[in-house]
């Protein structure tokens, strides 16, 4: 389920980053909502997630996820050129995010006064 909840996040991401840019400078009112809603949305399941999957882990999954979903739509949208060079970097970005689900994580020894129970 943090998984889950990780990659919507991600989503969400490219939800806010787009309409940030369609906010205009937070002048557009649609938009400016929509960029706070999905920003608070994102940022609560990156917390909640990563309570589960390493901070490290799980901020790199959310950050490649986002930045692939968010080139991708301009591209589509017509805002952004498409290039194959483009797509092949976003092709890698979701390959080295697939590449963080398969690697086991295991855990590191804490601190004194750490949370223990992730």
């Amino acid at each position: 389920m943090p998984w889950i909840v990780l990659l919507i996040s991600a989503v969400l991401e490219a939800v806010w980053a787009t309409a940030l840019g369609y906010s205009e400078g937070f002048t557009v009112l649609v938009p400016s909502l929509v960029f706070i809603a999905a920003l608070a949305a994102s940022m609560v399941g990156l917390g909640w997630a990563a309570r589960s999957i390493p901070i490290g882990t799980a901020y790199a999954v959310w950050v490649g996820v986002g930045a692939a979903l968010t080139v991708t739509f301009a591209m589509v949208t017509g805002a952004e050129a498409f290039s194959l060079a483009k797509a092949a970097f976003i092709g890698g970005i979701v390959l080295a995010v697939i590449g963080l689900k398969l690697v086991p994580s295991r855990p590191v020894a804490t601190r004194p006064g750490t949370p223990t129970d992730r």
